[in-house]
Order: structure tokens, then sequence, then C-alpha cells
């Protein structure tokens, strides 16, 4: 790549192949249906999920690097808590994922391999209900007619918490902060629940890339989220999601990389309850469109337990 010529072409797989990893796990884990679903005050839910995604890389096609494949297992942990903000529900989450797993791929015919594990760079999500989401307790919420229309509002920031070294070009980390303001609407009619989110990212500038002293800096990328959900017997619930992302083309040292992006994915969402407080969620997802990234299948199970606190019981 451009911004260091004296980087060996071993190097710049990897590197090209880490950034698009990680753009990955931060972009491309947006399929999240239900994200503005109204919810008694006082609840308390925790979080811990495993998956894997798998697929190939996609590369500028003048580099010399073919057959870039990578393959991560992704674990997380996080916690969240719904209370009343203003009048109106508000909902906090904070995720924790560590990952492992490779990057491989030809270099001028031969072949490269670097293994990855580590902390990746945690997020945490800031959520109200704007129209549709007002703060209720339990018993308030139970006897409340569901709203046709809800619509919401987030702000989500990742810090520079992962796994990163300045003298090193591969890591899981950003060194950056990241921050995506978002909009959501939802409609309900009858089982099924239409919605749509619309969210742009916003990057911090590195500046300690490789190889310590460069600044690396990317453009905004736009998100655009759609998922159709239907409410079965017994708190199951299935939804067909899509999302598409646009923009977030790289630059160091002002000297611009060749990895605009214009992707697009389909998935699929299936929760289901294992007891009263408990449920298990899988989420499917696949590449439609990939101009530059990650083309990646990916596949994680979430189990979630519910928890009401006294501030969901009437006073």
């Amino acid at each position: 790549m451009c911004e260091h010529p004296h980087v060996g072409r071993r190097v710049v797989i990897l590197a090209a192949g880490i950034m698009l990893l990680a753009a990955h796990v931060v972009l491309a884990q947006e399929l999240e249906p239900r994200a503005y679903s109204p919810a008694p005050i006082g609840t308390t839910f925790v979080l811990g999920g495993f998956g894997r995604s798998q697929g190939p890389i996609l590369l500028d096609p003048s580099l010399d690097i073919d057959h870039v494949q990578g393959d991560l297992w992704i674990a997380t942990t996080g916690i969240g808590h719904v209370f009343s903000l203003a009048g109106r529900q508000a909902r906090v989450l904070a995720v924790v994922p560590i990952a492992r797993g490779a990057i491989s791929g030809d270099v001028g015919g031969q072949s490269e391999r670097q293994d990855l594990f580590g902390l990746t760079d945690p997020r945490f999500k800031l959520s109200i209900g704007l129209r549709g989401a007002p703060a209720l307790r339990l018993p308030e919420f139970s006897r409340a007619r569901p709203r046709a229309v809800v619509v919401g509002a987030s702000v989500t920031l990742v810090p520079p918490w992962g796994q990163y070294q300045a003298t090193q070009l591969v890591n899981l980390g950003y060194n950056r902060w990241a921050v995506k303001p978002e909009v959501g609407v939802s409609r309900q009619i009858g089982r099924w629940t239409f919605e749509g989110y619309a969210g742009v990212w916003f990057f911090h500038t590195n500046a300690a890339y490789y190889p310590g002293d460069a600044r690396k800096q990317q453009d905004p990328v736009g998100t655009w989220q759609t998922h159709v959900a239907y409410a079965l017997p017994r708190r199951t619930w299935i939804a067909f999601n899509s999302t598409w992302f646009g923009g977030g083309q790289t630059r160091v040292d002002d000297v611009k990389n060749p990895d605009l992006q214009r992707n697009s994915r389909l998935g699929a969402t299936v929760s289901v309850p294992i007891s009263s407080r408990q449920s298990l969620k899988f989420v499917y997802s696949t590449g439609a469109t990939t101009r530059r990234g990650s083309d990646f299948n990916t596949f994680n199970v979430t189990w979630q337990l519910t928890r009401l606190s006294r501030d969901s019981q009437p006073r």
C-alpha cells in the first residue's frame, strides 16, 4: 500500500487484512433488531455470547495479494439497564468482546498467516425513546397498550481499549475513539414489527499508527438498517435483517488508501426463551454486496438473563 513504501508485501497483507477484519467486528455486527423496543424501567439484563466470522476479505485488485481469508472467533460479555430519563424510557448497554483467529493469504505466490488473540475495542450505548416509550414500571407497563409507532435515538461510544501496540502493524484495537449517533423508527402491525435505523460513525485520529509516529484518519461511515420481525407464541420471535454501510476511506499521513466501502449484508435472528428470565438469541448474517472489506458469514449465539429490580415495582 502507498502509505509506507518501506513496508514489505508480507506485512501489507496483515495490515490490510486486520484493518478490514476489525472493521467487520465494528460494522457487520450492527444487525440489531428490536434495539428500541420498550421495556419496563428497572430491568437489568446480562449478556454472554459466542460466535464465528469466516470468509474472504476483498482488497484493491492492484495489490499482488490473493485468496485473503479471515477466520475469527468472538466471545462477548455485556450488561444493560433500563431507567427513566426525563420521563422517557432510556437504556444503557456495555459490551466487551474478545477475539481469537487468523488472517491468511497469498502474497506474491507465497502463503502468509497472522494469528490474533486479545481484547477488541468495547462499546457503550445509550438509547432513549423519543415517542411511544414513556418510562413505566412493570405494573404500568403490563397494563399499557402497546404503541404502534416508537421513535428512538442512541449514541454508541467505542473507546480505544483494545489490544494495540504502536510499533506493531497488526492490532485488534484501533487506538482511536469512535462515536455513532443514530435514530430508529419502529412500527408494529399485529404480530409484525417493521424497523429502520440510520446512523453515522465518526472516528478520531490515530496519532500513533505504525511505525509509531504516523497519523491515520478515517472518513465517516454511514449506516442503514432495516428489520422485519414476527412475534411467535411463548415470547419467541424471528426477524429478517439487512444493513448497508458506506464511506470510511482511510488516510495515513494524508495519503489515501483504496479502501472506500460500499457494502451490504443480510441476516436472520431467532430469539427463544429458555425460562421466565432467560433466552437464547441465534443470529446469522452474510455479505450481500461487498466492494471492499470482509465478505464474511457470521453466526453467533447470545444468552440473556433479565432481572427486574425494585425500581420496577410500584411505590
